[in-house]
């Protein structure tokens, strides 16, 4: 799926869960593996797999970045502002990559669209900061690709679970969930099938071009936590209404909450990408 080959070298900002599997498809064609991450421990996992560690600072970020075919940037923004300053004092120092730059967004980007489906081309308008750092993003994107030449493809992605991504310890401590009368609609995407968006969407994608990511399947996050405590043996969680919210949920979920949206994929799939966890059905058995 990845155009590059044996002596190609990419680099992963940010080469956590989806950077490392990025990185297994990347090596199973012998390509060389450069992870950047913040934590000496982080580390010593990529160099167990056979990636070359960087440890690097993003709030305070070197001059130069290694030469490299391609850049995965999985790393996010700050978790306070409204830009993403890490990619913008990083992006002036990037060597031009010959396959170009992938930029894990966030559908967050589309603000609030009331439950319906929506593609690309709808309008951009954010109603949390988390959205906004990530339309920065974007925009700090298009303007370097626009000075640049370089290529940059942006994947639009909700919601992520997998193995090891389930939401085991907040089922555990027994937190609610909304009723499905007042659930708004989520989407997901299983990790392995991302990781596999990722390679395909710089390979094939449009220069300066967005793709949303979704199994194809919104449901809702009240949904999915009860598929999953079903799935783990737990307790199911007690639902809630909307307005018992406040007093239950931080302001981080309620913001999740506060938005309703089903992702249109075709674009992606025009690409040839098939998911192969088409709906939580197919995806959560995996995850054990």
């Amino acid at each position: 799926m990845s155009s590059l080959t044996s002596g190609d070298r990419a680099l992963i900002v940010g080469c956590g869960d989806l950077g490392l599997r990025i990185a297994e498809r990347l090596r199973l064609h012998e390509v060389t593996v450069i992870g950047a991450v913040r934590r000496p421990e982080a580390a010593a996992v990529l160099a167990q797999r056979g990636i070359e560690p960087w440890l690097i600072d993003l709030d305070a970020p070197p001059e130069s970045l290694p030469a490299c075919d391609a850049v995965y940037w999985c790393a996010p923004p700050p978790a306070e502002g409204e830009t993403d300053s890490r990619l913008r004092g990083l992006l002036p120092h990037l060597s031009l990559p010959r396959l170009g730059l992938l930029y894990i967004s966030t559908s967050a980007v589309y603000g609030d669209c009331q439950g319906r489906w929506i593609d690309e081309a709808e309008p951009l308008k954010p109603g949390t900061a988390r959205g906004r750092r990530r339309l920065d993003a974007e925009l700090a994107l298009r303007a370097w690709s626009a000075r640049s030449g370089a290529k940059t493809v942006v994947l639009r992605v909700p919601g992520i679970y997998g193995p090891g991504r389930l939401p085991v310890e907040r089922l555990r401590r027994g937190e609610p969930v909304l009723r499905e009368a007042d659930a708004p609609y989520t989407n997901r995407v299983h990790a392995e099938d991302l990781a596999d968006a990722c390679l395909l969407a710089l390979e094939r994608g449009e220069a300066g071009a967005a793709y949303n990511v979704g199994d194809g399947a919104p449901t809702s996050m009240s949904d999915y936590l009860l598929r999953c405590a079903r799935l783990l043996g737990l307790p199911e969680p007690a639902r809630i209404a909307l307005a018992e919210a406040p007093a239950h949920f931080s302001p981080m979920l309620r913001s999740f909450l506060e938005e309703s949206k089903r992702l249109k994929v075709e674009r992606l799939r025009a690409l040839g990408w098939t998911p192969r966890y088409p709906n939580l059905e197919a995806g959560l058995p995996s995850c054990l």
